[in-house]
């Protein structure tokens, strides 16, 4: 996907999420079904936080420390900071090196993939807790999502963060390429609609309730159990 792409789905997801930040303070205290633990609040202090993260990560080229959110009013933080996250995203040159924790070549571009894709799951988060539709995604940018965890966020748990599997397993989405996790031929795959395979691999839904998989079992299960995104 192209830069400008990504900084659509990213403005997207940004406008939508301001909205939702506005709720009365009785309902930024409901629960995040898909994070034990957070309020919507506390979602929208994470989301402000990694926000001036990666600006100032862009910004300079290098790792800087995380800002962590505040005790209270996080979602008027996090609204304070949007316009300024937006300005830094939309100005950088992809082509610029940057630091970042993916593969080489490390430019400022995998920011733009990287906070579209999380400020789309983290809408998810916030429709969920609101008890609001998911808004749709488009196939090109949910694929796009399906590879980063797949072929980014995975060898990155398989470094200590999960057990790392004897044999591959492969990843399918109908009519889609497949990804690979594991070593040596496939023993078995795991098949799923793109929305649900995108959803699932960040526990958003169930991929072992719905995914379809064929071959050996056991392998294909402990592998889902990962985590496969941090």
């Amino acid at each position: 996907m192209s830069p400008d792409r990504y900084l659509a789905e990213l403005a997207g997801s940004l406008d939508q999420l301001s909205s939702l930040a506005r709720q009365p303070a009785g309902l930024l205290s409901r629960a995040v079904p898909a994070c034990p633990g957070w309020t919507l609040e506390q979602l929208f202090g994470h989301l402000g936080s990694i926000e001036r993260w990666a600006a100032a990560v862009v910004s300079r080229g290098t790792f800087v420390e995380e800002t962590p959110p505040p005790a209270v009013d996080a979602a008027a933080w996090f609204l304070d900071g949007t316009a300024p996250f937006l300005g830094t995203m939309t100005a950088l040159d992809p082509e610029q090196d940057c630091w970042n924790f993916g593969p080489p070549p490390r430019k400022a571009g995998f920011w733009l993939r990287r906070q579209a894709h999380e400020h789309a799951i983290h809408l998810v988060d916030a429709c969920q807790a609101l008890g609001l539709e998911i808004p749709p995604l488009d196939e090109d940018f949910m694929l796009d999502g399906v590879d980063e965890v797949l072929a980014m966020f995975t060898p990155r748990q398989l470094l200590g963060r999960m057990p790392h599997p004897d044999q591959g397993v492969i990843f399918q989405v109908p009519g889609a390429a497949g990804w690979t996790v594991g070593p040596g031929p496939a023993v078995a795959s795991i098949t799923a609609p793109l929305h649900g395979m995108y959803l699932g691999l960040w526990g958003r839904s169930s991929l072992e309730e719905i995914a379809v998989i064929e071959g050996d079992d056991a392998a294909a299960r402990r592998l889902l159990r990962g985590p496969l995104t941090p």
